[in-house]
């Protein structure tokens, strides 16, 4: 076996595909988000504005954040020590999930270092505790929603984007006897749209199944203190299980469920992912901490960011660019080729001082490949108008069909 040849030739095929992914060299500006500096294919640093981070509000450079951080690292030091079974509960760690647990409206909560982590730690293990489960899942789920059923060995039904009907279907033909347990998101962070989550919730008491919701691309963005869609429709308390990230809005790192305590201690005490992994360094909780705290109790941010959002689909519309129709803050922008959607994104950052990463199979379908937004409150009006002129003139120049 030629080992060296079948690496290369994979990654080959990749470069064929036009989906190689290239990631850029970058320094983000503390205080001065969006702006950040570029390193790569450059003499030292170069001036460019980040149009694609997941940090939607800002709140990775917020002073409270940055702040608490510095102040856990002073006093508790760097690392975490070790697993929470070993290294013992960080009180930073007992204090978010206290937070956590009331932005969601539910007894517990428990954090994981990631939210690819949590997804996957916990629905491959609640599953295998429930013998017999099925599980329905979204055909748009997070992959780490997929991996965590994959690995939970149980049996899976996958039912169409958002069709209750189908969903239904496949409710209706299950052994009624059978556990289950219905996994879907809140926001769908490619297309930018929002579950039915009180249908899907009014099938679920229905057919006596379980609830599983991811708010990844939702929490801290919406609802009067930020726990997501579920805060917003006031279905919270109707959901099994709520998950979330740290690492978007919130700005810093990690991933966490809320449920009842039950279910919490189920997790904590049978997840393969939780039990053997190092906790996350308190630096990090500390700033998450005081993350969600500010923004149970500030909208502001929030309001910033839906402004901007809104701004730029009218501003990307009103030019002709195919931008996709969405009723959240993520703003797609249709290119349907990878080699296309690449060299769009290479012209902006080196023309242009722009920086949005194309996004490309597998993450999209073959054929949807896209420019994918995230407008933040510090996007003002004249980046955005200037961002606008600049891929109208791409377009252009690539010859690209623009509305009339």
């Amino acid at each position: 076996m030629d080992y060296q040849r079948v690496f290369t030739q994979a990654i080959d095929r990749l470069h064929a595909e036009g989906r190689y992914r290239v990631f850029i060299d970058i320094l983000r500006n503390k205080g001065m988000f969006p702006n950040a500096r570029c390193f790569a294919g450059h003499n030292g640093p170069k001036p460019v504005t980040v149009w694609c981070s997941n940090d939607y509000l800002a709140m990775g450079q917020h002073p409270k954040v940055i702040a608490a951080m510095e102040e856990a690292l002073h006093d508790v030091g760097a690392g975490s020590g070790g697993t929470r079974n070993i290294g013992g509960n960080t009180h930073y760690h007992v204090d978010l999930e206290a937070e956590l647990a009331d932005l969601h409206g539910k007894e517990g909560a428990l954090l994981f270092t990631s939210g690819y982590v949590s997804n996957e730690a916990t629905l491959s293990t609640i599953a295998k505790v429930l013998p017999g489960c099925i599980i329905f899942s979204d055909e748009l789920n997070h992959a780490s929603m997929i991996a965590g059923i994959r690995n939970s060995g149980c049996e899976k039904q996958v039912w169409r984007h958002n069709d209750l009907e189908h969903l239904e279907e496949l409710l209706a033909a299950a052994d009624p006897e059978a556990p289950k347990l219905i996994a879907f998101e809140s926001v769908y962070s490619m297309d930018g749209d929002v579950a039915p989550i009180h249908a899907i919730c009014d099938l679920a008491d229905k057919y006596n199944a379980l609830t599983y919701l991811d708010e990844v691309h939702a929490v801290g963005m919406y609802g009067p203190r930020g726990g997501g869609i579920s805060d917003r429709e006031d279905a919270a308390k109707r959901l099994t299980i709520i998950e979330g990230t740290l690492a978007k809005a919130i700005g810093v790192m990690g991933g966490y469920i809320a449920a009842d305590q039950v279910i919490i201690d189920v997790i904590r005490s049978y997840a393969p992912g939780f039990i053997f992994t190092t906790s996350l360094a308190p630096v990090l909780v500390a700033g998450a901490l005081a993350s969600v705290k500010h923004l149970k109790e500030s909208s502001i941010e929030r309001e910033g960011q839906q402004a901007a959002a809104a701004m730029l689909k009218k501003l990307f519309a009103d030019a002709g660019l195919p931008v996709m129709d969405t009723v959240t803050h993520i703003v797609p922008l249709m290119v349907g080729d990878p080699v296309k959607a690449k060299k769009v994104s290479d012209i902006l950052l080196a023309e242009y001082g722009v920086y949005v990463q194309p996004i490309n199979y597998p993450t999209v379908p073959r054929g949807t490949e896209r420019l994918r937004f995230t407008p933040g409150p510090a996007h003002s009006e004249a980046m955005m108008r200037e961002l606008t002129q600049a891929l109208v003139e791409i377009w252009s120049r690539m010859e690209m069909k623009l509305a009339a």
